[in-house]
């Protein structure tokens, strides 16, 4: 029997798709938009909050929906009800991110009769993104294919390990995963940082991203700061980033200083643990080594730091010497 699936998480619906799934697919999240054609399906949830608004006022709305012991997301149960999906995706890291498990759950609560197959994927680092392919293929009764597909693309990242590899200058980099207050990016990005040569600073590879100070990424003094807001566009990220460079701690980052912010594309490569993670590792490689990577992301997954914020940037950069003294450095 052919499935019928409705996935209310973005990587999950890449997953599905890169799974030969694509077809089956009857109903999707509000997030999901990759790969093209997927935005035609149902829309089977909605955020309780305004997406549109800022980092700042974002964070705010999901701070009050979560300490009252809310979710920040609804389900529309008639919809799903309707569609008659066999099985459903999900996903059970993280509450604020997405639907998840208790989300779908709660939907299905009042079901009788036969319900969908609950697929909740977990991924925390890149070893946890391949089993989720497995996961997914299993319960779709085509187990090889997800072996096969991990292998793909672990393949692909590995060539950009190897090629960065032989790199002597290993440049110290923090990864934030939001702007307002700042969150330093762990789960899987930790290992991508280092796949592609560098020094990971602050997150930890397969714990939760942790939010900081910019004191704190100040204090770590960091070569280069890759900023990718979950769920933000490129667009967003560089909106974002104007209005928060007078934060006189973030202008007084070396990095700020010598140029060495970039702003990346979180929504479609950074924040989603699937397939296309192997072109989040090409986006970060290429900014860190660009000598030696070149594959055309500038623009579409990556930018430099605004031009308006380069110009009105004050005070020299710190000297060599200062940066050969900091005590963070060992």
């Amino acid at each position: 029997m052919t499935p019928r699936i409705v996935s209310l998480l973005p990587s999950a619906t890449e997953i599905a798709c890169a799974l030969g799934f694509a077809g089956a697919l009857v109903g999707r999240s509000h997030e999901c938009d990759f790969p093209a054609g997927v935005e035609a399906l149902p829309v089977c949830t909605s955020p309780k909050l305004d997406p549109a608004g800022s980092a700042a006022e974002i964070h705010r709305a999901v701070s009050a929906l979560v300490a009252e012991g809310l979710s920040v997301y609804r389900v529309d149960e008639e919809l799903l009800r309707e569609l008659s999906p066999t099985h459903v995706l999900t996903q059970v890291h993280c509450e604020v991110c997405a639907v998840s498990l208790g989300d779908v759950e709660a939907a299905l609560e009042s079901w009788t009769g036969g319900r969908p197959r609950i697929v909740a994927l977990a991924a925390a680092s890149l070893d946890d993104v391949f089993e989720d392919f497995e996961r997914v293929a299993e319960a779709l009764g085509v187990p090889g294919r997800g072996r096969a597909l991990a292998e793909r693309v672990r393949s692909r990242m590995s060539s950009v390990g190897e090629a960065a590899r032989v790199r002597s200058d290993r440049r110290r980099v923090a990864a934030i995963e939001w702007l307002s207050p700042p969150m330093a990016a762990g789960n899987w990005m930790p290992e991508l940082v280092e796949m592609a040569g560098c020094v990971n600073l602050l997150g930890e590879k397969g714990r939760h991203s942790s939010w900081v100070s910019w004191e704190e990424v100040s204090a770590s003094d960091p070569d280069v700061v890759l900023a990718f807001p979950c769920g933000l566009s490129l667009a967003r990220v560089r909106r974002e980033f104007v209005a928060l460079s007078g934060d006189p701690t973030l202008r007084g980052l070396r990095a700020f200083a010598e140029g060495g912010i970039y702003l990346c594309e979180g929504h479609q490569y950074f924040n989603r643990p699937g397939p296309r993670l192997a072109e989040t590792l090409e986006i970060v490689a290429e900014i860190l080594d660009p000598e030696t990577f070149r594959f055309g992301w500038e623009g579409i997954g990556w930018e430099r730091m605004p031009k308006e914020v380069i110009e009105a940037r004050s005070g020299p950069p710190r000297s060599s010497s200062s940066r050969r003294c900091s005590p963070r450095r060992s």
